[in-house]
């Protein structure tokens, strides 16, 4: 059974500037229901998690400076939303989302988060709306409690994934790939295990060759037994904050290799949706529904 994350707090803390697009961690499970590509006991609520696993991934002085609501203000202007107590509660409870995936992704071979994919959190910091990095914390879970041996975070979010890149820098037991704009934000890259900047405008037909090509011979030379999965859709030629040319059957078409590729290799994958910023918010919904009903299809 495909197993998603999903909690009302994803959308509702955000400042009422900020609702816009992410109106869609709301809109994805009614449409998916709708259509029927879900049901009610697809989803799970996640919770507030107990620390341990967070402080696996970021420094306690961070932690507690969020949890506290003493970061100061330089720190916490770079994160973008203004800090309150329900913006860090959403925090956590995305990453439980993820950790709790992850363990139901070992079980199924698939499973999801209707929002995370938070990869500009650092260790001791934000930036770009990600306070702590769900997929970081998700992947050192599971290494702490002897359930994976190594670990793939695909990147394909159109940022790089910075954050991702800084925590597991020195780290031989995750291997970090990030796909994205060689123009996009951070405009100060850090260094994955394999970066591939892509240029201005790419279309699909040199995007999927790109990623089909890089992909299977990393897991052949990696051998990785467990998959993170970023798959933002801010790759779309729509979007407002990404500026690569790829349209909705070609984003759907990269979720579909990277899917098939995890299921035919027997890797259990954990996704995480990232970023989606198109004007108009039935793209938007469109292109990452795309993500599950694939992921019904391929696994279920």
């Amino acid at each position: 059974m495909l197993k998603i994350a999903y909690h009302p707090i994803y959308t509702h803390p955000l400042p009422e500037g900020h609702r816009f697009p992410m109106i869609k961690y709301e809109l994805l499970p009614k449409q998916l229901i709708y259509e029927g590509t879900c049901e009610e006991q697809n989803f799970f609520t996640p919770e507030v998690p107990d620390s341990e696993p967070i402080l696996a991934v970021h420094t306690k002085e961070y932690y507690n400076s969020l949890i506290e609501l003493s970061l100061d203000p330089k720190a916490a202007r770079k994160i973008g939303f203004p800090l309150s107590k329900e913006l860090v509660d959403r925090e956590v409870i995305i990453a439980d989302g993820t950790i709790k995936a992850s363990e139901y992704a070992l079980k199924y071979g698939i499973a999801m988060n209707i929002a995370g994919g938070t990869h500009h959190a650092y260790t001791n910091r934000g930036e770009a709306f990600c306070l702590l990095n769900d997929q970081a914390i998700g992947a050192r879970y599971l290494l702490k409690q002897g359930l994976a041996t190594k670990i793939l975070i695909v990147d394909l979010d159109v940022h790089q994934g910075n954050g991702s890149a800084q925590i597991f820098e020195n780290d031989p037991a995750v291997f970090t790939f990030s796909m994205h704009g060689a123009n996009n934000y951070p405009f100060k890259k850090e260094i994955s295990d394999l970066d591939i900047e892509l240029p201005n405008q790419v279309d699909d037909q040199h995007y999927l060759k790109i990623i089909k090509e890089t992909l299977p011979k990393l897991i052949d030379k990696q051998q990785p037994d467990f998959i993170y999965y970023l798959c933002g859709v801010d790759i779309l030629a729509t979007d407002k904050l990404g500026k690569l040319g790829c349209t909705v059957s070609g984003c759907k078409e990269r979720d579909r290799f990277v899917l098939q590729t995890c299921k035919d290799q027997n890797i259990p994958v954990m996704c995480s949706m990232g970023g989606g910023y198109s004007a108009d918010i039935k793209i938007i919904v469109e292109a990452h529904a795309n993500t599950f009903r694939l992921a019904q299809h391929i696994f279920f």
